[in-house]
Protein backbone atom coordinates (compact mmCIF):
# COMPACT_ATOMS: atom_id res chain seq x y z
CA UNK A 1 0.00 0.00 0.00
CA UNK A 2 1.20 3.23 -0.99
CA UNK A 3 1.10 6.86 0.79
CA UNK A 4 -2.19 7.59 -1.41
CA UNK A 5 -3.53 4.71 -0.82
CA UNK A 6 -2.91 4.44 3.04
CA UNK A 7 -4.38 8.47 3.00
CA UNK A 8 -7.69 7.46 1.40
CA UNK A 9 -8.17 5.01 3.18
CA UNK A 10 -7.64 6.86 6.28
CA UNK A 11 -10.28 9.46 5.33
CA UNK A 12 -12.72 7.23 4.28
CA UNK A 13 -12.98 5.02 7.57
CA UNK A 14 -12.69 8.71 9.69
CA UNK A 15 -9.85 7.29 11.37
CA UNK A 16 -7.20 9.62 12.85
CA UNK A 17 -3.61 9.43 11.89
CA UNK A 18 -1.04 7.72 13.59
CA UNK A 19 0.70 10.43 14.88
CA UNK A 20 -2.18 12.15 17.06
CA UNK A 21 -1.12 10.92 20.20
CA UNK A 22 2.43 11.15 19.79
CA UNK A 23 1.82 15.06 19.26
CA UNK A 24 -0.29 15.49 22.49
CA UNK A 25 1.94 13.64 24.42
CA UNK A 26 5.02 15.91 23.52
CA UNK A 27 3.25 18.74 23.82
CA UNK A 28 2.14 17.77 27.83
CA UNK A 29 5.86 17.97 28.20
CA UNK A 30 5.89 14.27 30.10
CA UNK A 31 9.14 12.43 29.68
CA UNK A 32 9.99 8.76 31.89
CA UNK A 33 13.56 10.21 32.20
CA UNK A 34 15.58 12.68 33.53
CA UNK A 35 16.88 14.01 29.60
CA UNK A 36 17.32 17.75 30.30
CA UNK A 37 20.87 16.23 31.53
CA UNK A 38 21.84 14.85 28.20
CA UNK A 39 22.36 16.54 25.07
CA UNK A 40 21.24 16.19 21.49
CA UNK A 41 23.09 16.86 18.46
CA UNK A 42 20.65 17.39 15.43
CA UNK A 43 22.56 17.30 11.72
CA UNK A 44 20.61 19.59 9.56
CA UNK A 45 18.60 23.04 9.35
CA UNK A 46 15.59 22.54 7.26
CA UNK A 47 11.98 22.16 9.02
CA UNK A 48 12.74 18.67 10.96
CA UNK A 49 15.82 19.94 12.53
CA UNK A 50 14.62 23.41 13.33
CA UNK A 51 11.37 21.69 14.64
CA UNK A 52 13.46 19.33 16.93
CA UNK A 53 15.82 22.40 18.56
CA UNK A 54 12.82 24.13 18.98
CA UNK A 55 11.13 21.22 20.96
CA UNK A 56 13.84 20.12 22.79
CA UNK A 57 14.16 23.92 23.87
CA UNK A 58 10.46 24.22 25.10
CA UNK A 59 11.87 20.71 27.20
CA UNK A 60 15.02 21.92 28.75
CA UNK A 61 17.34 19.86 26.76
CA UNK A 62 20.73 20.58 25.79
CA UNK A 63 21.27 21.01 21.64
CA UNK A 64 23.11 22.02 19.00
CA UNK A 65 22.39 21.86 15.14
CA UNK A 66 25.11 20.91 12.47
CA UNK A 67 24.05 22.48 9.71
CA UNK A 68 26.25 21.97 6.24
CA UNK A 69 25.31 25.06 4.50
CA UNK A 70 25.66 28.55 5.75
CA UNK A 71 22.23 29.24 6.12
CA UNK A 72 18.97 27.60 7.50
CA UNK A 73 15.79 26.72 5.68
CA UNK A 74 17.02 23.53 3.72
CA UNK A 75 14.64 22.89 1.33
CA UNK A 76 12.17 25.89 2.33
CA UNK A 77 14.41 28.18 0.30
CA UNK A 78 12.37 31.17 -1.13
CA UNK A 79 13.51 34.04 -2.48
CA UNK A 80 12.59 37.69 -1.97
CA UNK A 81 14.69 39.59 -5.20
CA UNK A 82 12.12 38.12 -7.66
CA UNK A 83 8.35 39.44 -7.23
CA UNK A 84 6.14 41.73 -4.40
CA UNK A 85 5.46 38.52 -2.59
CA UNK A 86 8.24 36.19 -1.37
CA UNK A 87 9.01 33.61 -3.98
CA UNK A 88 9.19 29.66 -2.69
CA UNK A 89 11.86 28.05 -4.34
CA UNK A 90 11.60 24.65 -2.43
CA UNK A 91 8.65 23.59 -0.46
CA UNK A 92 5.28 25.87 -1.13
CA UNK A 93 2.30 24.51 -0.66
CA UNK A 94 0.24 23.37 3.16
CA UNK A 95 -0.85 19.85 2.72
CA UNK A 96 -2.93 19.46 5.48
CA UNK A 97 -5.48 22.27 7.27
CA UNK A 98 -3.60 25.09 8.40
CA UNK A 99 -3.62 24.92 11.67
CA UNK A 100 -0.78 22.46 11.74
CA UNK A 101 0.72 26.13 11.93
CA UNK A 102 -0.07 26.16 15.43
CA UNK A 103 0.80 22.28 15.90
CA UNK A 104 3.90 23.13 15.21
CA UNK A 105 4.78 26.05 17.12
CA UNK A 106 2.98 24.65 20.30
CA UNK A 107 2.80 26.94 22.44
CA UNK A 108 -1.23 28.18 23.08
CA UNK A 109 0.43 31.65 23.90
CA UNK A 110 1.82 32.67 20.72
CA UNK A 111 -0.90 34.19 17.86
CA UNK A 112 0.18 32.75 14.53
CA UNK A 113 -0.47 35.33 12.19
CA UNK A 114 0.48 33.68 9.54
CA UNK A 115 -2.51 34.33 6.53
CA UNK A 116 -2.72 31.27 4.11
CA UNK A 117 -5.88 30.59 1.57
CA UNK A 118 -7.91 27.98 -0.22
CA UNK A 119 -8.35 26.91 -4.23
CA UNK A 120 -11.52 27.67 -5.19
CA UNK A 121 -12.93 25.30 -6.66
CA UNK A 122 -16.01 26.66 -8.35
CA UNK A 123 -14.22 29.67 -9.55
CA UNK A 124 -10.73 28.74 -10.51
CA UNK A 125 -10.15 26.25 -13.58
CA UNK A 126 -7.52 24.13 -14.68
CA UNK A 127 -6.00 23.15 -18.20
CA UNK A 128 -4.92 19.86 -18.39
CA UNK A 129 -2.26 18.69 -20.97
CA UNK A 130 -1.49 15.10 -22.54
CA UNK A 131 1.75 15.35 -23.29
CA UNK A 132 1.65 12.29 -25.76
CA UNK A 133 -1.18 14.18 -28.27
CA UNK A 134 -1.28 17.48 -26.97
CA UNK A 135 -4.84 17.68 -26.17
CA UNK A 136 -5.81 20.03 -23.52
CA UNK A 137 -9.11 20.35 -21.90
CA UNK A 138 -10.34 22.95 -19.21
CA UNK A 139 -11.80 21.74 -16.14
CA UNK A 140 -12.77 22.66 -12.58
CA UNK A 141 -10.15 22.39 -9.30
CA UNK A 142 -12.56 20.35 -8.08
CA UNK A 143 -11.40 17.59 -10.26
CA UNK A 144 -7.66 18.25 -9.47
CA UNK A 145 -7.17 17.02 -6.30
CA UNK A 146 -6.12 20.72 -5.33
CA UNK A 147 -9.05 21.59 -3.06
CA UNK A 148 -7.52 20.70 0.23
CA UNK A 149 -4.00 22.79 -0.21
CA UNK A 150 -4.00 25.90 0.86
CA UNK A 151 -0.99 28.65 -0.03
CA UNK A 152 0.83 31.09 1.87
CA UNK A 153 -0.36 34.87 1.68
CA UNK A 154 2.78 37.39 1.37
CA UNK A 155 4.62 34.62 2.96
CA UNK A 156 6.35 30.95 2.52
CA UNK A 157 6.90 28.23 4.59
CA UNK A 158 10.31 29.86 5.18
CA UNK A 159 8.87 33.21 6.43
CA UNK A 160 6.64 31.16 9.06
CA UNK A 161 9.98 29.73 10.41
CA UNK A 162 12.30 32.56 10.06
CA UNK A 163 9.23 34.15 12.22
CA UNK A 164 8.21 31.81 14.25
CA UNK A 165 10.69 28.66 15.06
CA UNK A 166 14.34 30.38 14.24
CA UNK A 167 14.48 32.84 17.12
CA UNK A 168 14.49 30.34 19.51
CA UNK A 169 17.03 28.20 18.38
CA UNK A 170 19.33 30.26 15.98
CA UNK A 171 21.80 30.73 18.42
CA UNK A 172 22.49 26.87 18.60
CA UNK A 173 23.06 26.90 14.85
CA UNK A 174 26.65 26.09 14.08
CA UNK A 175 26.77 26.81 9.97
CA UNK A 176 29.04 25.09 7.41
CA UNK A 177 29.55 22.39 9.44
CA UNK A 178 29.45 19.19 6.87
CA UNK A 179 29.41 15.93 9.12
CA UNK A 180 31.31 13.31 7.43
CA UNK A 181 31.02 10.45 10.17
CA UNK A 182 28.79 9.40 13.47
CA UNK A 183 30.44 6.99 15.55
CA UNK A 184 27.71 5.77 18.46
CA UNK A 185 30.65 2.64 19.06
CA UNK A 186 31.06 4.32 22.35
CA UNK A 187 29.07 5.71 25.68
CA UNK A 188 29.14 8.92 24.51
CA UNK A 189 28.45 9.71 20.68
CA UNK A 190 31.13 11.25 18.18
CA UNK A 191 29.62 13.65 15.28
CA UNK A 192 33.09 14.05 12.57
CA UNK A 193 33.01 17.39 10.57
CA UNK A 194 35.43 18.62 8.51
CA UNK A 195 37.77 20.32 11.15
CA UNK A 196 35.80 19.34 14.11
CA UNK A 197 34.13 16.31 16.17
CA UNK A 198 31.38 17.20 18.56
CA UNK A 199 29.89 14.62 21.04
CA UNK A 200 26.43 14.28 22.47
CA UNK A 201 24.27 11.72 24.12
CA UNK A 202 21.64 11.24 21.31
CA UNK A 203 21.64 12.07 17.51
CA UNK A 204 18.75 13.38 15.85
CA UNK A 205 19.72 13.38 11.56
CA UNK A 206 17.17 15.59 9.51
CA UNK A 207 19.76 15.07 6.45
CA UNK A 208 17.87 14.69 3.13
CA UNK A 209 18.09 10.88 2.20
CA UNK A 210 19.55 11.33 -0.67
CA UNK A 211 22.50 12.72 1.19
CA UNK A 212 22.58 8.94 2.95
CA UNK A 213 22.47 7.00 -0.31
CA UNK A 214 25.28 9.01 -1.76
CA UNK A 215 27.53 7.79 1.27
CA UNK A 216 28.29 11.06 2.16
CA UNK A 217 27.72 10.20 6.36
CA UNK A 218 29.90 7.25 7.70
CA UNK A 219 28.12 5.71 10.20
CA UNK A 220 30.42 3.53 13.23
CA UNK A 221 28.96 0.61 13.27
CA UNK A 222 27.26 0.35 10.08
CA UNK A 223 23.64 0.70 10.63
CA UNK A 224 21.38 -2.37 10.54
CA UNK A 225 21.47 -4.09 7.33
CA UNK A 226 17.53 -3.54 7.04
CA UNK A 227 17.88 0.92 7.69
CA UNK A 228 20.84 0.28 5.06
CA UNK A 229 18.26 -1.57 2.59
CA UNK A 230 15.71 0.84 3.26
CA UNK A 231 18.12 4.14 2.82
CA UNK A 232 19.09 2.29 -0.35
CA UNK A 233 16.35 1.21 -2.18
CA UNK A 234 13.89 4.27 -1.27
CA UNK A 235 13.10 5.95 -4.39
CA UNK A 236 13.94 10.18 -4.78
CA UNK A 237 12.39 11.88 -7.19
CA UNK A 238 14.67 14.85 -8.88
CA UNK A 239 13.21 17.90 -8.55
CA UNK A 240 13.06 22.18 -9.88
CA UNK A 241 10.72 24.84 -9.89
CA UNK A 242 10.84 27.91 -11.96
CA UNK A 243 9.04 31.50 -11.66
CA UNK A 244 8.10 33.40 -14.73
CA UNK A 245 7.20 36.96 -15.03
CA UNK A 246 4.51 38.19 -17.49
CA UNK A 247 3.08 41.63 -18.55
CA UNK A 248 -0.54 40.17 -19.28
CA UNK A 249 -2.60 37.09 -17.26
CA UNK A 250 -3.01 35.11 -19.97
CA UNK A 251 -2.84 31.38 -18.62
CA UNK A 252 -5.26 30.05 -15.91
CA UNK A 253 -4.82 29.05 -12.13
CA UNK A 254 -3.29 25.61 -13.25
CA UNK A 255 -1.93 23.87 -16.34
CA UNK A 256 -1.67 20.19 -15.44
CA UNK A 257 0.54 17.22 -17.55
CA UNK A 258 -0.48 14.15 -17.58
CA UNK A 259 2.68 12.10 -17.16
CA UNK A 260 2.36 8.54 -17.96
CA UNK A 261 2.97 6.19 -15.57
CA UNK A 262 1.75 8.94 -12.98
CA UNK A 263 4.27 7.23 -10.60
CA UNK A 264 6.79 8.47 -13.15
CA UNK A 265 6.76 12.05 -12.10
CA UNK A 266 4.25 15.36 -11.78
CA UNK A 267 4.20 18.49 -13.47
CA UNK A 268 2.32 21.56 -13.28
CA UNK A 269 2.44 25.35 -13.94
CA UNK A 270 0.37 27.30 -11.84
CA UNK A 271 -0.36 30.58 -11.15
CA UNK A 272 2.28 31.54 -8.58
CA UNK A 273 0.57 35.24 -7.56
CA UNK A 274 -2.77 33.53 -6.47
CA UNK A 275 -4.25 34.98 -3.31
CA UNK A 276 -0.75 37.26 -3.36
CA UNK A 277 -1.28 40.99 -2.79
CA UNK A 278 0.30 41.75 -6.13
CA UNK A 279 -0.58 42.74 -9.52
CA UNK A 280 2.20 41.02 -10.77
CA UNK A 281 1.80 38.17 -12.85
CA UNK A 282 3.56 35.24 -11.86
CA UNK A 283 3.80 31.55 -13.44
CA UNK A 284 4.92 28.87 -11.83
CA UNK A 285 6.60 25.29 -12.54
CA UNK A 286 6.59 22.84 -10.42
CA UNK A 287 8.37 19.73 -12.16
CA UNK A 288 9.20 16.63 -10.43
CA UNK A 289 10.60 13.22 -11.98
CA UNK A 290 10.47 12.47 -15.02
CA UNK A 291 8.37 16.06 -15.56
CA UNK A 292 11.70 17.49 -14.97
CA UNK A 293 12.96 16.53 -18.16
CA UNK A 294 14.27 17.91 -20.46
CA UNK A 295 14.38 21.22 -17.98
CA UNK A 296 17.43 20.22 -15.82
CA UNK A 297 19.85 19.27 -18.82
CA UNK A 298 19.29 22.77 -20.42
CA UNK A 299 21.18 26.17 -19.64
CA UNK A 300 19.21 29.15 -19.22
CA UNK A 301 19.27 30.67 -22.17
CA UNK A 302 17.91 27.49 -23.85
CA UNK A 303 15.73 26.90 -20.61
CA UNK A 304 13.58 29.78 -20.65
CA UNK A 305 13.42 29.63 -24.87
CA UNK A 306 12.20 25.79 -24.40
CA UNK A 307 9.55 27.08 -21.70
CA UNK A 308 7.90 30.19 -23.50
CA UNK A 309 7.83 27.57 -26.75
CA UNK A 310 5.83 25.24 -24.64
CA UNK A 311 3.75 27.57 -23.20
CA UNK A 312 3.59 29.55 -26.96
CA UNK A 313 2.11 26.40 -28.28
CA UNK A 314 -0.79 26.17 -25.64
CA UNK A 315 -1.64 30.11 -25.63
CA UNK A 316 -1.11 31.07 -28.63
CA UNK A 317 2.21 33.10 -28.88
CA UNK A 318 1.15 34.73 -25.81
CA UNK A 319 3.77 33.84 -23.48
CA UNK A 320 6.32 35.08 -26.08
CA UNK A 321 4.95 38.62 -26.28
CA UNK A 322 4.54 39.12 -22.54
CA UNK A 323 8.08 37.53 -21.22
CA UNK A 324 8.99 39.59 -18.29
CA UNK A 325 11.78 37.86 -16.20
CA UNK A 326 12.50 34.40 -14.72
CA UNK A 327 14.27 32.47 -12.01
CA UNK A 328 15.16 28.81 -12.01
CA UNK A 329 15.74 26.10 -8.81
CA UNK A 330 17.14 22.86 -9.96
CA UNK A 331 17.14 20.73 -6.72
CA UNK A 332 19.36 18.03 -8.30
CA UNK A 333 22.56 20.68 -7.93
CA UNK A 334 21.75 21.66 -4.67
CA UNK A 335 24.98 20.24 -2.79
CA UNK A 336 23.13 19.23 0.66
CA UNK A 337 19.97 18.10 -1.12
CA UNK A 338 21.04 16.37 -4.36
CA UNK A 339 17.26 16.02 -5.35
CA UNK A 340 13.51 16.71 -4.55
CA UNK A 341 11.62 13.88 -2.26
CA UNK A 342 10.58 10.64 -1.70
CA UNK A 343 8.47 9.69 -4.66
CA UNK A 344 4.48 9.58 -3.49
CA UNK A 345 4.07 5.81 -4.22
CA UNK A 346 6.59 4.83 -2.11
CA UNK A 347 6.01 1.39 -0.01
CA UNK A 348 4.83 2.77 3.42
CA UNK A 349 7.04 0.09 5.36
CA UNK A 350 9.96 1.35 3.60
CA UNK A 351 9.46 5.05 4.56
CA UNK A 352 8.72 3.79 8.24
CA UNK A 353 11.95 1.45 8.20
CA UNK A 354 13.63 5.38 7.37
CA UNK A 355 12.02 6.82 10.23
CA UNK A 356 13.07 4.36 12.53
CA UNK A 357 15.38 5.06 15.33
CA UNK A 358 18.89 2.59 15.90
CA UNK A 359 19.92 1.62 19.55
CA UNK A 360 17.97 4.47 21.28
CA UNK A 361 20.74 6.60 20.38
CA UNK A 362 20.25 7.60 16.75
CA UNK A 363 16.96 9.46 15.37
CA UNK A 364 15.95 10.10 12.26
CA UNK A 365 13.94 13.01 11.52
CA UNK A 366 12.65 14.79 8.33
CA UNK A 367 9.98 14.52 5.20
CA UNK A 368 11.02 10.81 4.83
CA UNK A 369 11.64 9.77 7.84
CA UNK A 370 8.19 9.17 9.03
CA UNK A 371 6.12 6.26 10.54
CA UNK A 372 5.26 5.61 6.92
CA UNK A 373 1.72 7.39 7.42
CA UNK A 374 2.49 10.35 5.25
CA UNK A 375 6.02 11.71 4.05
CA UNK A 376 7.47 14.23 1.84
CA UNK A 377 6.01 17.71 2.97
CA UNK A 378 7.16 20.20 5.47
CA UNK A 379 4.66 19.07 7.60
CA UNK A 380 5.46 15.72 8.02
CA UNK A 381 8.74 16.87 8.67
CA UNK A 382 7.82 18.86 11.70
CA UNK A 383 5.31 15.90 12.99
CA UNK A 384 8.93 13.35 12.63
CA UNK A 385 10.90 15.87 14.92
CA UNK A 386 8.26 15.73 17.26
CA UNK A 387 8.36 12.17 17.30
CA UNK A 388 12.17 11.72 17.81
CA UNK A 389 12.14 13.88 20.65
CA UNK A 390 9.06 11.96 22.33
CA UNK A 391 10.80 9.18 21.84
CA UNK A 392 14.32 10.85 23.52
CA UNK A 393 11.88 11.72 26.51
CA UNK A 394 10.59 8.60 27.11
CA UNK A 395 13.89 6.93 27.19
Amino acid sequence: MNRREFLKICQLLGLSLPFQPLLSACASGQSKSNSATESVLIIGAGAAGLSAGYLLKQQGIKFQILEASSHYGGRMKRTTDFAEFPIPLGAEWIHVKPSILDEIVNDDSVDVGIKTTLYGPDVDYGLYVDSGSNKTERTSLRDADFTEDSKFINATWFDFFERYIVPSVESQISYSAVVEAIDYSAASIQVKTQDRIYSADRVIITAPVKILQNGAITFIPALPRSKQKAIDKVRVWDGCKAFIEFSDKFYPTLIGFDISPATAGQKLYYDAAYGQDSSQNILGLFAVGTGTKPYVDLSDDQLIAYILDELDQLFDGQASANYVQHIFQNWNTEPYANGAYVIDDESWWRVRKLGESVDDRLFFAGDAYTTGDDWSSVHTAARSARRAVQEILNL
